[in-house]
């Protein structure tokens, strides 16, 4: 079995001081104390381990290695204990997040950025995927958190709120409407309006719709074939205007520019995190709070 660390530690003193009264002192016990330790320490190894006399200590051969090997050791146990520690606390480990694809341009980018940045011990693998997909995967432990457009239905989670972005329309450079630093919602829904497919994100698709239901005549919804499509011809060749979130505007394909639309309401991007969280969603909780004050992506 191997000896307590506590006398272990006492005895490295020691055998630096060779002195029993001054390696109390330094440790801050009573001599008798430390007297008792190294003989309880003697009788753990089957040795002796110090030669004592009224003037000075000797260490002995076993006293001499043990002094010699014992540090390494002691510092590896060490760092074992503070990696538990790290880990307890959420700062080590492999965290995955699964996050919508409208929230890939700069949300979750900044988020993954922060938390690798923060923190040195974690391994973060970050993956797009559909958006009604991603509650679920975090409620049965698939993914440690998400990120949604939305506040998306499911159980076993809790949602926070990470952003509100305004709405706007992305729009072909050169259509008449791009001249307006701000659309007017009716003068917006006289032309056909690009939106996902609602099978992608049933909420977000319906917030955007509802944004014209009082428009007339009613607008004329157009839903591409492919979800993202990556070519957007309908929008560059100025046919339809695409309704979305002012994070578009960061990252404006060739051709096309957003311009937000008077008097609409925010859209809103959430975090997802399992019901019961861990030291480790409790960090990712706290590392997304403190991104998005200091993102300005929340309100005051």
């Amino acid at each position: 079995m191997a000896p307590d660390t506590v006398s272990l530690r006492y005895f490295l003193v020691l055998a630096q001081e060779l002195n029993f009264t001054r390696a109390a002192a330094r440790i801050g016990v009573a001599q008798p104390a430390l007297s008792a330790r190294m003989r309880r320490l003697e009788a753990e190894l089957g040795t002796a381990l110090l030669i004592r006399n009224t003037r000075s200590v000797v260490l002995t051969t076993a006293g001499a290695a043990l002094a010699e090997s014992a540090p390494p050791a002691l510092a590896a146990l060490d760092r074992a204990w503070d990696t538990a520690r790290s880990a307890a606390s959420g700062e080590l480990g492999t965290l995955r997040i699964g996050y919508s694809l409208s929230a890939g341009a700069e949300t979750a980018p900044a988020l993954v950025d922060r938390l690798m940045r923060d923190n040195s011990g974690l391994e973060v693998g970050a993956v797009p995927m559909a958006t009604p997909e991603i509650s679920p995967a975090v409620a049965d432990g698939r993914l440690d958190a998400g990120i949604t457009r939305g506040e998306q239905p499911g159980r076993g989670v809790r949602r926070f709120l990470l952003r509100r972005a305004r709405v706007g329309v992305q729009l072909a450079r050169h259509h008449p409407l791009a001249d307006h630093p701000e659309i007017e919602i009716a003068d917006a829904a006289a032309y056909p309006l690009r939106l996902p497919d609602r099978a992608a994100n049933p909420v977000i698709h319906d917030q955007l719709s509802a944004l014209f239901r009082d428009t007339r005549p009613h607008p004329r919804f157009h839903t591409p074939a492919v979800s993202f499509d990556m070519s957007q011809r309908d929008l560059r060749d100025g046919v339809t205007l695409a309704p979305a979130g002012e994070a578009a505007a960061t990252a404006q394909p060739a051709g096309l520019t957003w311009r937000p639309l008077r008097g609409a309401p925010s859209l809103t991007i959430h975090l997802v995190l399992p019901r019961e969280p861990s030291p480790l969603h409790r960090r990712i909780r706290a590392v997304a709070k403190t991104l998005a004050h200091d993102l300005h992506w929340l309100p005051d």
